[in-house]
């Protein structure tokens, strides 16, 4: 039998590959992508923890406007806009004579949902040939992605799925995968080992890319580069808020973390999102208790906001989240 026949039997006996089981149950008619709720019905991104977020991100793209000269229209494309929420924030940000001039883009495969701004485009796909700041806040976790094995004779294999979740090891992993495997997330010959083969991520995040004329794009996701992989990959599941396992059946998030190095192009940098909000003046420093005296109010208000942006920041939690910032014939607004 054939690879191909064989792959096909496999699919038709309900074993397929994680990238095609997790793609239907994303974002098929009846996916999880595709539901009223949204994403915002199970788990919490930083978009949905704070409105700092979404301020910070309007700063950035005002630096983009500067560093573009401020063109006569500026875009700002929101990859994987859940419901808007991020969009949406971002106008509202934006200082009038900026927000004039802006036009913003919400890509989505969702349908619209109501009450939207009226100002904001909704996409089924990133536009070309914008000048300004495409942004892809948790995008690529959720570009599916095979996973690779180690079996008992140290041969990595794709690992196969049922719609129910249970698992079983495929053929072995070869051409462009293997290629990419042994540059980005090399297995050592141990039975159990895992990985997640993320070239489909690197295409999708080049290809969007490619749609700036001119300006920056930012891909935010949970992240792991080269000198420290998790030796058995990080495939997980979301549900109703808690992590739950991974079944590609509709009724959860399957998403896993993202090799932000892999994705990066030439002139592309990775930070951590505490290094980059820090940079877009979002710190979590406690207001001074004399404001407390003086303007009970406003005391409130600071220590609130200080609250947020300790969480936007935090070591262990949203703070770790990986930012890759890439500019396309701008300087990078994040110097190393």
């Amino acid at each position: 039998m054939t690879a191909g026949a064989r792959g096909e039997w496999q699919e038709c006996r309900g074993w397929r590959g994680w990238r095609a089981a997790a793609q239907d149950a994303l974002y098929a008619p009846g996916g999880f992508y595709r539901r009223v709720e949204g994403p915002a019905g199970h788990f919490r991104t930083s978009v949905h923890a704070s409105p700092l977020f979404a301020g910070a991100v309007a700063r950035l793209l005002c630096r983009v406007d500067e560093a573009l000269g401020r063109p006569a229209v500026l875009d700002f494309v929101d990859m994987a806009a859940g419901r808007g929420e991020l969009a949406g924030g971002v106008l509202a940000a934006l200082p009038t004579d900026v927000a004039a001039r802006t036009r913003v883009y919400a890509v989505e495969i969702a349908e619209r949902p109501p009450g939207l701004d009226h100002r904001i485009e909704w996409l089924a796909e990133p536009p070309r040939g914008t000048t300004g700041l495409l942004f892809a806040n948790e995008w690529l976790d959720n570009v599916p992605v095979e996973v690779a094995e180690v079996d008992a004779t140290g041969v990595a294999r794709l690992v196969l799925v049922r719609e129910d979740g249970a698992e079983r090891l495929g053929e072995p992993v070869d051409g462009a995968r293997a290629r990419w495997l042994e540059r980005w997330w090399p297995l050592p010959g141990e039975e159990g080992l895992r990985a997640e083969i993320g070239l489909p991520r690197d295409e999708a995040w080049a290809s969007a890319v490619a749609t700036l004329r001119r300006g920056l794009a930012v891909a935010v996701d949970y992240a792991h580069t080269a000198d420290a992989r998790p030796p058995f990959g990080t495939l997980t599941g979301f549900r109703e808020g808690r992590e739950t396992t991974p079944v590609p059946d509709g009724s959860c998030d399957i998403t896993a973390h993202v090799a932000l190095d892999a994705c990066a192009l030439p002139g592309g940098r990775v930070l951590s999102q505490r290094e980059a909000l820090r940079a877009l003046g979002v710190a979590g420093a406690r207001p001074p208790l004399t404001l407390a005296s003086t303007d009970p109010a406003a005391y409130v208000r600071a220590l609130a906001g200080a609250g947020e942006a300790a969480e936007l920041t935090a070591t262990g939690g949203l703070g770790d989240f990986g930012w890759l910032v890439q500019p396309v014939g701008i300087p990078n607004p994040f110097p190393g």
